[in-house]
């Protein structure tokens, strides 16, 4: 993955894992049968509106709350394909690269942005919108290969010739 290029939702500081998916509906059997209720604390209509490849922007503490693995799998199950924030709680960072969510940090893209607007990631250097770039830290190779893989999991049996 070199390049993604997606349209923009935008939510703003402080998105715990409890507005990313709340308690009440981690009892469900599966991740897709969650995902209706992403989000749905603070915008309830906003999970069946995302695309595949849309792409969440975010201000700081995204993720802040909870341990819940569940959070990054549902992202990742809507079909986001990266979160970019002002800075990320660091389990759910940790959490969603192993579950193959991209995560970037970037400090001033969610205050230049609009929801709708399309912007584009090159991967490990910059994202780019409206004619203006945005420059970003290059995740570690060996996160690459997590995120690559699509998870931890996967990327293990990669490594180990299992798959």
């Amino acid at each position: 993955m070199d390049s993604l290029k997606g349209n923009v939702w935008l939510l703003g500081d402080d998105i715990d894992t409890d507005i990313i998916i709340p308690t009440e509906y981690l009892a469900l059997k599966t991740v897709d049968d969650m995902k209706p209720y992403a989000f749905s604390p603070l915008r309830p209509e906003l999970a069946e509106k995302i695309k595949e490849g849309d792409i969440l922007v975010a201000g700081k503490n995204f993720g802040c709350g909870s341990s819940r693995e569940q959070a990054p799998e549902i992202i990742k199950a809507l079909g986001i394909k990266c979160v970019i924030a002002k800075s990320f709680a660091r389990i759910f960072f940790r959490n969603s690269i192993n579950n193959g969510l991209l995560l970037i940090e970037q400090d001033s893209l969610c205050d230049q942005v609009e929801e709708g607007d399309e912007i584009t990631v090159a991967i490990g250097d910059y994202i780019s919108h409206k004619g203006k770039t945005y420059p970003i830290v290059p995740l570690p190779d060996n996160l690459l290969e997590i995120i690559n893989a699509g998870g931890l999991v996967n990327a293990m049996r990669r490594r180990n010739g299992l798959v």
